[in-house]
């Protein structure tokens, strides 16, 4: 595919390493990146802006680029010019660097080509040049073994081999907290973070993955799914880049039909989705050479930057709305599946798979018969339903010793406020009842799953220096309630910060507890009745002596009240707990 209308070439001084390449297959070094900004920004102040943003796991800095019309670097001001923010983020996954090469050139082409300068007028960009410095700095030419280029590129983990695409919630990576302090900052409108993909051959160079509509708070999912994917689509197909749905599907090749990404809030996507900002993720194709996907790439950044500045006011009004929606919303969803009853459908252009015999096995493999290209409509499943809901506290109410967790809560926007002095207040709690673990670690942690609970009304003490966070006024509403209801699919809970309660630390010896047990049982009637009614149903249960014992004791004033206890109450008010 080529370009619709070549951009002019730049001067000798100016080119990136990218397009110092005949064969248009490198990508710039971390140092030849940030050299590249340091250069702009020194050559354009007026208009490009060079920050650092705080550590990474590599030592270094992340650092924040922001271009706008007028020089202007900072966010509260940006918003009371009534200017929208686009955020773009590249080389989370080095290995995949197109953006990381297409946001230099892009950056550079904003400063001096004066026909790309108007859409500064309506839009501020910030790009982080570079998220994943640790996984740049770790440079190869083998591991994105599916991969067609570049000649050498950067590893997936960071320096602590942590998938930074996993890290959104839980952020245990200093690059998390960098990157959560600085969203945080500027609160984009449109969120960016480039990519390329893995899996089926088809004829794309560009795919997309945006958030799910059905996720986002109505007003925002009308408008992306009625305005802005429509016009980012368009203006693709102009630029001569027709694009697709990010390419996943549950069959053996992709006319089984497409499912759209459920992006949880332990991407990027997801996470953004918690602030009522949209996100996208574009994926390009990796069997595709380096040269078309880093102009591709650039070509959605630009489409993305004037479909925004020219949708400015529905963007603005939907985001309002989304906000307004918000603090009247009563109850949020925790998790969803894919709704199989209802799809779109789209014009898919791909390749017929077939099946030969491996070369290494022997056995039938499946390939994709470039010789066999079509166009044929495909299923597009992209509805998905909410399975698990949660009622809104007035407020969370977290005991100072779980640090880690109040650090998390500041850092993404949360205001939490001490207790002066000791309170006794009714309040909900939760008891874990059931729930899955992965057999084996996922980024670092044993995560849970199918969480489910037994929520009861205690009247709890709560010392001085608890902390309390009000869902309201300006609060990250969804963001609170996604990370600190369990059941959510990305809480805390589930990526294990509170595990320590599922163990119990106090138990019997049971040639003791039988008499006290025996006691229990004679001096209360109704728990004798209940021991009697489980035998009568569960006959494997009146034949085992030490599970009736151990029933007895966890229906006993002698289990200790906090085992498998939830830690964060919910306050339902009115009002402040007093």
């Amino acid at each position: 595919m080529t370009l619709a209308s070549p951009p002019p070439v730049p001067a000798p001084a100016w080119r990136t390493p990218f397009e110092n390449d005949p064969a248009g297959n490198t990508t710039a070094t971390y140092a030849e990146c940030i050299g590249y900004y340091q250069k702009l920004a020194a050559a354009y102040p007026q208009h490009l802006h060079l920050a650092e943003a705080g550590p990474t796991d590599a030592g270094l800095p992340l650092h924040e680029v922001v271009l706008s019309a007028d020089g202007d670097a900072d966010p509260a001001s940006t918003r009371r010019k009534n200017r929208r923010i686009l955020f773009i983020q590249n080389g989370i996954h080095p290995g995949e660097p197109e953006g990381i090469d297409a946001s230099m050139m892009l950056a550079r082409d904003l400063m001096q080509q004066k026909s790309l300068q108007k859409l500064l007028v309506q839009v501020t960009v910030v790009i982080v040049p570079v998220y994943n410095i640790d996984g740049m700095l770790n440079r190869n030419a083998t591991t994105r073994v599916n991969q067609n280029g570049p000649a050498a590129y950067g590893f997936r983990g960071n320096a602590r081999n942590l998938d930074l695409n996993r890290d959104y919630i839980k952020q245990e990576s200093r690059n998390a907290r960098s990157f959560a302090a600085l969203f945080q900052k500027w609160q984009p409108d449109v969120f960016v973070e480039t990519h390329t993909s893995n899996g089926a051959d088809y004829q794309y160079t560009m795919t997309l993955i945006a958030t799910q509509h059905s996720k986002l708070a109505p007003a925002l999912g009308t408008y992306l799914q009625g305005q802005l994917l429509p016009a980012l689509y368009k203006g693709m197909e102009q630029k001569k880049w027709p694009m697709t749905p990010y390419v996943d599907f549950e069959g053996q090749t992709p006319e089984s039909g497409l499912q759209a990404f459920l992006e949880t809030p332990r991407y990027s996507t997801g996470y953004a989705a918690l602030f009522n900002t949209i996100g996208f993720m574009p994926e390009t194709h990796m069997l595709k050479a380096f040269a078309p996907r880093v102009h591709s790439t650039y070509d959605f950044l630009q489409t993305m930057l004037e479909t925004v500045g020219q949708q400015a006011a529905a963007l603005a009004a939907a985001r309002a709305a989304a906000t307004a929606g918000m603090a009247a919303q009563t109850t949020f969803p925790l998790t969803w599946a894919l709704d199989d009853s209802q799809h779109e459908t789209v014009q898919f252009r791909g390749y017929e798979g077939r099946t030969k015999p491996s070369d290494v096995s022997g056995q039938p493999r499946l390939y994709y018969d470039r010789a066999a290209p079509f166009t044929r409509p495909v299923p597009y499943f992209n509805t998905f339903l909410p399975t698990t809901t949660a009622g809104r506290p007035a407020a969370y109410i977290i005991p100072k010793a779980w640090v880690e967790v109040a650090d998390i809560l500041r850092r993404n926007g949360a205001t939490l406020e001490p207790l002066a002095h000791d309170v006794t207040a009714p309040v909900e709690v939760y008891y874990f009842t059931d729930f899955k673990t992965t057999p084996k670690p996922f980024e670092g942690h044993y995560v849970h799953s199918q969480v489910q609970v037994q929520t009861k009304t205690e009247t709890v003490a709560f010392q001085p220096g608890d902390l309390v966070v009000y869902l309201s006024g300006a609060a990250p509403v969804r963001y609170l309630v996604e990370t600190l209801e369990p059941q959510a699919t990305d809480s805390f809970f589930a990526w294990g910060f509170f595990d320590s309660v599922l163990q119990q630390k106090e138990h019997y010896s049971d040639y003791v507890f039988e008499d006290l047990a025996a006691d229990l049982l004679r001096r209360d009637p109704a728990l004798r009745q209940r021991l009697e009614t489980l035998r009568q149903q569960n006959p494997a249960f009146a034949a085992n002596g030490p599970a009736q014992l151990e029933w007895v004791y966890l229906n006993s004033a002698y289990h200790e009240p906090g085992h498998n206890r939830y830690p964060v109450a919910r306050w339902l008010g009115p009002g402040k707990i007093q």
